[in-house]
């Protein structure tokens, strides 16, 4: 039985005339956290956005749910629909509460009445721990709350597909740990799938099912498995760079 929920075949990327990444090749499982991870400079974010329908490829094909997302340059809205992205900055609506933030897609996008939005908002909230936090701004919360408000917003329309761009950037120790114990726990009480773009080397090793390694270099896929496959790697550039946190 086929268990992959995206399927990536011979994927090449370009800003320009700049290649990003070539030849890429790759499955993403259901309710898995899959990595992609690599040097600054890979493509990182590149690939991310190929997959989510902000970039299309050059060459290659995207497959969500074995349906083509890229038809011509242009990515197909109703896949779309099956995924949620939560990006570096969190992207709160400042001049509204976080209840008002996570009622959003619910009113652009389903027909419940307002009292049953707002119930979805109190146990979106409950989930990544801020139940209470409705009437607060998001300038009032600190930096991982932020986050977990954004986490919340994004789980709204439940999602099949989570993408996450580099979360854990500029959080402490505590708060990454913290983050890391919330992204399994969505995967494994929701059966969400996580795709993860960091640099975090002690969250890779302790939340990843598989992980991609893009080389900067021949800008190309390294190494794609368990972590303990990676750790195993014959190319020394990636056992250093996962031995470097």
């Amino acid at each position: 039985m086929n268990n992959s929920i995206i399927r990536v075949e011979n994927l090449r990327l370009q800003h320009g005339t700049t290649l990003i990444q070539k030849d890429l090749n790759f499955s993403i499982n259901r309710k898995e956290v899959f990595t992609i991870m690599g040097p600054s400079g890979c493509g990182k974010s590149t690939v991310l956005k190929a997959l989510t329908g902000f970039l299309p490829p050059v060459n290659g094909q995207v497959f969500i749910e074995d349906k083509l997302l890229w038809n011509h340059g242009i990515a197909d809205s109703s896949l779309k629909k099956n995924f949620a992205v939560l990006f570096q900055n969190s992207a709160l609506w400042s001049y509204m509460t976080i209840e008002e933030n996570i009622s959003l897609p619910l009113q652009r996008f389903t027909k419940l009445s307002k009292a049953m939005i707002a119930k979805i908002v109190k146990y979106k909230l409950s989930l990544v721990n801020l139940a209470g936090y409705e009437s607060y701004y998001p300038y009032e919360l600190s930096g991982g709350m932020q986050r977990r408000a954004a986490l919340a917003r994004a789980l709204a329309l439940d999602p099949e597909i989570l993408f996450f761009d580099e979360p854990h950037a500029g959080l402490d120790p505590v708060t990454i740990r913290n983050l890391d114990e919330l992204i399994v726990s969505i995967k494994d009480n929701l059966g969400t799938t996580i795709v993860l773009v960091t640099h975090e080397i002690s969250s890779i090793k302790r939340i990843s099912d598989n992980i991609l390694f893009l080389d900067n270099v021949k800008k190309t896929l390294l190494e794609l498995g368990s972590i303990d496959v990676l750790m195993k790697s014959k190319y020394n550039k990636v056992q250093e760079f996962l031995n470097a946190g």
